[in-house]
């Protein structure tokens, strides 16, 4: 072995060149003579080699960090498989000499290797193409602002790449989706009309906020006064007015055209490439609703952030109060075009279930999936003013129909009953299939009062959560019922008071003389 003395004792594994190479013997040490013998075929494939190797390296490795002065035969070519192994103390070695004689075959006539396996293409990463995300800071060099003046400019820096984020997906949805599904004559355009809405005018409105905001950043990129210009740019979104209140009809004709196969189909690959993030149709479309609610917490952030001596400190509540007023009538208005959609959609059974409550109805309060105590799956509306039980269905062209199921209940005579989770289900109330088990879980009864002919509806939601949801909407419901109904009366009251008080209307209190006057008459 050769030692290199350069401050510390290295091994080097190089044969030294003194050594002469050692001859083949037995295991008792004699010289023998070669076998006549054919010689084995050695096959050692490229994996185990690579393997071997790995194990040899590792073990070389090991033996490297404790130098050993003793002297160790090299190990040489040999002919014979005893030559190969040479029975050595070394651990390491050994391990080597059994890793070697594994991949060795005593066959006396050698087999062609089988061929390689193909190896398949990678397929495409399945995780979606994410955006970049950046924050303010990333942007500038330098500053020398206050922790409280960053967090204002990354709270504007997003609200401005939102905004230009908002402005891509939009083109995205016009370029991918609206476009080729007109060109390949998948939908019509009058269904393509009511599908996307209004949706290819948002897009310049919101470039020319993105062009607003990008105009206030200064040298140093740093935005100063930014309330003045949302000031005179929320009044703009008005335009959402007409697109959100046409959602309720796009999502329910989209989900019809799903059924089919083409539009299934190339709904399907637009999701599955790259550039949708693995969102649907849908979630693009529903985009402009979501950023629009985002508006009144991103300038709470920026009026948090904002100084007391800065020049927005005036104008950011009053552009709050804007956009809040702006959003709740975007609701208002949504909910009355879904409460209208929902009515037309209605199917009735019988002419003594359409209550006027349920045509003076200006809002939902909610609906969604029930099932009643026979587990049969119930679509339930929760009107301003009536509680409607349906069943799902379909009419002669596709479309979505709501089958009327029992008679609907007036919110104002609606007496609701929570069931405990656990009660026992006994007296026919829940069946067996309806809960799977003895016990009910979830579960809430409603009737009505003063109408003997109207059995109570026993009710289960698919989890606690939307069981207090329900509750929730159905304690709101009945009591603003029941206080309009009051004040209804009341007024009603006051424009047809009783005859034989009218005199008292006409009484002038200025003075007792005059009262006296008018009751001696």
């Amino acid at each position: 072995m050769e030692v290199e003395e350069s401050g510390e004792a290295r091994t080097s594994w190089s044969a030294a060149p003194e050594e002469r190479p050692s001859i083949p013997c037995d295991h008792a040490g004699k010289k023998r003579k070669q076998d006549p013998a054919p010689e084995p075929v050695i096959r050692i494939t490229e994996d185990e080699e690579d393997d071997e190797e790995g194990e040899l390296m590792s073990e070389h490795m090991k033996d490297s960090e404790e130098p050993s002065n003793k002297r160790v035969k090299p190990v040489v070519k040999s002919n014979s498989l005893t030559g190969v192994i040479t029975p050595v103390k070394t651990p390491a070695l050994k391990r080597i000499g059994q890793s070697i004689s594994r991949s060795i075959s005593f066959r006396t006539e050698a087999r062609p290797l089988p061929p390689a396996p193909l190896r398949s293409r990678p397929k495409a990463s399945s995780f979606p193409r994410r955006r970049n995300s950046q924050c303010w800071s990333d942007t500038v060099e330098s500053h020398d602002l206050t922790a409280k003046e960053i967090k204002r400019q990354e709270v504007i820096y997003e609200l401005t790449q939102g905004e230009r984020q908002l402005i891509d997906d939009l083109s995205l949805v016009k370029k991918v989706y609206y476009e080729p599904m007109l060109k390949l004559d998948i939908l019509t355009e009058s269904e393509l009309g009511q599908i996307f809405g209004t949706l290819d005018s948002l897009i310049p409105l919101h470039e020319d906020l993105l062009s607003r905001l990008e105009r206030l950043r200064g040298s140093e990129k740093t935005v100063g006064e930014v309330g003045p210009t949302l000031m005179d740019w929320f009044p703009c979104l008005d335009a959402y007015v007409t697109y959100c209140c046409n959602q309720v009809g796009a999502k329910a004709l989209l989900d019809q055209k799903k059924h089919e196969k083409r539009v299934e189909h190339f709904l399907r690959l637009c999701q599955e490439s790259s550039f949708s993030r693995k969102l649907d149709l849908w979630n693009f479309l529903d985009l402009p609703r979501s950023r629009l609610v985002k508006y009144p917490l991103l300038l709470k952030e920026i009026q948090k952030c904002t100084p007391p001596d800065h020049p927005d400190e005036d104008t950011l509540p009053e552009a709050l109060d804007l956009i809040q007023s702006i959003v709740g009538e975007v609701n208002k208005k949504t909910g009355e075009a879904e409460c209208q959609f929902y009515r037309r959609g209605l199917s009735y059974l019988d002419e003594s279930q359409r209550l006027p409550e349920i045509q003076q109805s200006r809002f939902l309060y909610c609906h969604g999936e029930l099932k009643n105590n026979k587990g049969q799956r119930l679509h339930v509306f929760l009107f301003e003013l009536a509680l409607v039980l349906s069943r799902p269905g379909e009419d002669r062209d596709g479309g979505q129909v709501f089958n009327v199921y029992r008679q609907p209940l007036p919110n104002a005579l609606i007496n609701l009953e929570e069931i405990p989770d656990g009660e026992a289900a006994g007296g026919g109330t829940f069946r067996g299939a309806f809960t799977g088990n003895d016990k009910v879980r979830n579960c809430f009864r409603v009737s009505s009062r003063g109408r003997s002919k109207v059995n109570p509806y026993s009710l289960q939601a698919n989890d606690s959560f939307s069981k207090q949801q329900w509750i929730t909407c159905l304690r709101q419901a009945i009591v603003q019922s029941r206080d309009r109904t009051a004040q209804t009366s009341q007024s009603q009251l006051s424009l047809h008071p009783d005859p034989a008080l009218y005199h008292i209307a006409e009484l002038s209190l200025s003075s007792d003389t005059e009262m006296a006057d008018h009751t001696s008459r």
